[in-house]
């Protein structure tokens, strides 16, 4: 089980402490609802959930196959809905290796990313797909 603490701490802002580490992360509404755009706001947060979980079960996948990850990158586009409330609408995911991979080494690495616990946690009305792009490809 994991606690995190979360604290408003005015003009819109929070801040969040993972209680085994101590570690902290602010957030702030975003520009287009109210918000300054200083921080992550908190949907931008389950984007960045989301590349970090990708990264996170491929860097597990690759440890174990005896592969370098080191270098690859997600970018997620996040878009917002607005009806029928407003919502995290899609989650754009691109994964950029820094080498190409081949084979099951492929196949694993990717269903890998599909199957994170974050992209399987998401609501089925937000989309979410996964983009791979290799080099020279």
């Amino acid at each position: 089980m994991t606690v995190v603490k979360v604290e408003y701490i005015g003009d819109l802002k929070c801040r969040a402490t993972h209680e085994d580490s101590g570690a902290t992360i602010e957030t702030v509404a975003p520009k287009d609802n109210q918000g300054d755009g200083s921080k992550f706001s908190p949907t931008d947060l389950v984007g960045t959930a989301l590349g970090s979980c990708i990264l996170t079960v491929m860097g597990i996948i690759a440890a174990r196959r005896k592969l370098d990850l080191n270098g690859t990158t997600v970018e997620i586009i996040k878009e917002m809905a607005t009806a029928p409330h407003r919502r995290i609408g899609k989650l754009l995911a691109t994964v950029r290796f820094n080498k190409v991979f081949e084979g099951q080494d492929r196949v694993m690495l990717e269903h890998g990313a599909h199957t994170c616990p974050v992209h399987k946690s998401l609501h089925p009305d937000i989309e979410a797909p996964i983009t791979f792009i290799y080099p020279n490809a």
